[in-house]
């Protein structure tokens, strides 16, 4: 396998450091848990994601098909030095000095998968939400609180169903969660993967608060993300309160449409 080197790549989003301190930057990606491809093309693309997380520079990093654990690919991908990782992919992407919150969404035969913020700032205590519509589909909310510039910033991370139905009651669940365990008014991120196709979901989640983050507040489809070789499709998305965007941009090339079936999105936030 040839890791990828994104550090060396000119398809990068600009480091955080060329914006303002009270810029918020933010990250969501879906990571197809590691791996790519099917019987014996199947390769594991953890190590090119770690690599690839770290080169976002994102302060919050919310991510989505994550595993803890699956015990048939960690028998596939021997725990060597560029095998399988001795530690949940969570913590295996984390650069150095984020922290980590990871809870579980789907139980398989074979290990589990979940959603996981990563964070360069202190983070608060974590809660999960089941979300799921029905038994074929397990889906969850990740809620967890973040010390940002000496305020309290609530990140979800979400991931939801496959059919419309179902997503219009997530966002339900959704908001009975944050009427229950968000301050009325706080600072509030949720981010994910939407699996929005038909881009219907924007006034339920206006209708709870939220709005999409997009660059001077255009309204319409956003950036698209999937499939990643050619991206049509805006699935990945951060809907906010209490924050405006300055930009969002998405990472292209062949490096980045070879580690997920998903391209990461990358925003800009500044609070109102």
């Amino acid at each position: 396998m040839s890791p990828l080197k994104p550090l060396n790549s000119t398809l990068l989003p600009p480091a955080s450091t060329q914006f303002a301190i009270d810029t918020l930057r933010v990250a969501t990606y879906n990571i197809h848990k590691g791996v790519r491809g099917v019987g014996p093309r199947k390769r594991l693309e953890i190590h090119n994601l770690g690599l690839a997380v770290e080169a976002l520079d994102a302060d919050l990093v919310f991510l989505q098909e994550v595993r803890l654990f699956h015990t048939r690919e960690a028998r596939q991908f021997e725990r060597t030095h560029l095998g399988w990782p001795q530690q949940g992919q969570a913590a295996f992407l984390a650069p150095e000095g984020y922290e980590v919150a990871y809870r579980t969404n789907a139980v398989t035969r074979h290990g589990e998968h979940g959603n996981a913020l990563l964070s360069r700032w202190p983070i608060g205590d974590v809660r999960h939400q089941d979300v799921s519509d029905h038994r074929f589909e397990q889906r969850g909310l990740l809620h967890v609180p973040v010390s940002w510039n000496g305020a309290t910033v609530h990140t979800v991370v979400v991931h939801f169903g496959l059919v419309h139905a179902s997503r219009v009651r997530q966002v339900q669940r959704l908001a009975a969660f944050i009427e229950r365990e968000v301050p009325h008014g706080a600072p509030l991120v949720v981010a994910g993967d939407f699996n929005d196709w038909g881009e219907k979901l924007d006034a339920p989640m206006r209708g709870i608060g939220l709005v999409r983050a997009s660059a001077g507040g255009r309204s319409g489809t956003g950036a698209p993300t999937f499939p990643s070789r050619v991206p049509v499709f805006a699935l990945d998305r951060f809907y906010v309160r209490g924050f405006g965007c300055r930009a969002t941009m998405v990472p292209r090339g062949n490096a980045w449409s070879r580690m997920s079936d998903h391209l990461p999105l990358v925003a800009e936030l500044e609070p109102l």
